[in-house]
């Protein structure tokens, strides 16, 4: 039996994120050098992010069906060890056989992702607590504040030694999910629920709460990936702003004022109201989305596009708290599902800006469009949760 607690479990779990951190933003990092080093198309690099989300999706489907038959504990190491495997291709592959080392390494990455985006935060609701929102928030706070590393890290490095010893990144990371790999084979694991208790898929699809939690589940992702996913393209070329600066005062102070928030709100926001505070964001973020589109002052569109991050901080684990609050019996199906509808949104969100942008001819038009994605979460917050008595996040009956 483990001799470590369940706040060791919860720790865990924090650097869990770090490392989807990792996988998720280390490659974009190096997409510039892949294209130069290879001789890759723009195409080929815009097939890779189609890959990554599309692995996780698939991942998303098969961990509803048998993540609770494997238990979370052999999946949780299978996960770290797929990310650390990953990891260290990332570095040899590209070198050896090109593109589709790229793609194998990008596959096997996405795939670790994605079994850590399913199991984590059931992991989290699971574990002995009494403040479930507050750790939920604190465990998504992780995810940002690995990815301000991730990027200052690489970018500190770049300048030191340069681009052409990227290899070295990919290794260094990758200890990162072979020391928590061999955490989770130690620490404690509770599951959300007893065998037999957990509702089943055809029980989930009849309840329109869980197609309002999924809808919300979209709308978060797009509405977070919308903007962070273009922010630094959209500095480069229509804000003519440099790269460096782009990417430190848009993706990064995105990533970085969205920790904050989900920090706060880990320390005290236990006993929020959720519901509406997820439908006030909502405002904020299209505030923030329309400082960034209309705003003819590069600092300031700079700035509305860093003030989407704390907008869209509680849209993903909110929503996942307000799920295991309102349907207590959804279990790690339900958690899979909407990680699975939560990666479509992050797959169709910036599709939506990239499609409207070759039609309008501007990424300014592209995200304008976006703002439907947080104006439609507002309204199934605000009014779709309107008559459920345990929209407020508690941990009593």
């Amino acid at each position: 039996m483990s001799r470590l607690s369940y706040r060791s479990t919860i720790h865990s779990c924090y650097l869990g994120y770090v490392v989807q951190a990792i996988v998720n933003n280390l490659p974009p990092l190096l997409f510039l050098t892949f294209q130069k080093e290879l001789a890759l198309p723009v195409s080929q690099i815009g097939l890779l992010i189609t890959i990554n989300f599309s692995t996780q999706i698939l991942v998303d489907l098969l961990s509803a069906r048998y993540v609770d038959r494997i238990g979370y504990r052999r999946c949780m190491v299978i996960a770290h060890l797929c990310c650390t495997v990953g990891l260290i291709l990332l570095g040899i592959l590209p070198r050896i056989i090109g593109y589709p080392g790229l793609v194998i390494a990008m596959m096997i990455n996405a795939i670790g992702g994605g079994l850590l985006e399913v199991l984590v935060s059931p992991i989290v609701q699971a574990s002995p607590s009494t403040e479930k929102s507050s750790a939920m928030s604190m465990l998504h706070s992780f995810y940002c504040w690995g990815s301000v590393v991730v990027i200052l890290f690489s970018t500190l490095l770049f300048s030191l030694v340069g681009s052409s010893h990227w290899y070295y990144l990919p290794w260094f990371w990758a200890f990162v999910p072979m020391i928590n790999c061999v955490m989770f084979s130690l620490v404690p694991i509770a599951t959300l629920n007893e065998k037999g208790e957990s509702l089943g898929l055809r029980q989930l699809f009849s309840l329109p709460l869980f197609w309002i939690l999924a809808l919300m589940m979209v709308c978060s992702g797009a509405s977070e990936l919308a903007m962070s996913q273009w922010a630094s393209m959209f500095a480069e070329s229509g804000l003519k702003v440099s790269k460096t600066v782009g990417d430190l005062l848009g993706p990064c102070c995105f990533a970085f004022l969205m920790g904050l928030v989900r920090l706060f709100f880990g320390k005290k926001g236990d006993k929020l109201d959720l519901r509406l505070f997820i439908s006030i964001s909502s405002l904020f973020c299209v505030a923030s989305y329309l400082v960034t589109v209309f705003s003819p002052n590069p600092l300031v569109a700079l700035l509305g596009c860093a003030l989407c991050g704390p907008s869209v901080a509680l849209f993903w684990p909110g929503t996942f708290s307000l799920s295991a609050s309102l349907c207590p019996r959804g279990g790690t199906v339900m958690f899979a599902l909407l990680a699975f509808f939560g990666d479509i949104g992050c797959a169709f969100g910036p599709a939506v800006v990239s499609t409207v942008a070759n039609i309008q001819g501007t990424l300014r038009q592209g995200l304008l469009y976006a703002t439907i994605f947080p104006v439609l979460l507002c309204i199934l917050a605000f009014w779709g949760l309107k008559g459920n008595k345990k929209a407020r996040v508690s941990h009593g009956k």
